[in-house]
């Protein structure tokens, strides 16, 4: 009776092995979804029609003489930047219109739409104030 249990065995794990290879049957690294988009569609036909606009156009300046590296050593020093707060950024982005406008007689404390600021935070991802405020 042994034999006939090696036999099947041998026949059945054979058979096993020449199945379609799926994630679920392959190593870890075996990834049935990777691999390029196909740039076009299947007709009903069979034909493949490719479409221009799914092709991936690759746009890259021209780089010669340009004397920075794509690489960046972890042992180059620090930046110098000091760390962007909200007072640095008013100052870089919105503070000279708003001078500017005082200076011209042009301010409206009832118009600060212009500069970017919004009244109500409805309908936003994040409500900033009052709700998620940390007190």
């Amino acid at each position: 009776m042994g034999l006939l249990n090696n036999i099947v065995r041998g026949l059945v794990r054979g058979a096993d092995r020449m199945s379609v290879t799926t994630s679920k049957r392959g190593p870890k690294s075996y990834k049935t979804a990777r691999g390029p988009r196909k740039a076009g569609y299947l007709t009903s036909s069979g034909k493949f029609v490719r479409v221009k606009e799914m092709v991936p156009e690759l746009v890259v300046p021209d780089l010669t003489g340009f004397k920075l590296r794509p690489y960046v050593s972890y042992k180059a020093p620090e930046g110098t930047e000091e760390q962007m707060t909200a007072k640095k950024l008013f100052m870089e982005t919105v503070a000279s219109s708003i001078k500017k406008d005082i200076e011209e007689g042009k301010f409206n404390p009832e118009n600060l739409e212009k500069y970017g600021f919004e009244p109500s935070q409805q309908g936003k991802l994040i409500q900033l104030y009052p709700k998620n405020y940390v007190q």
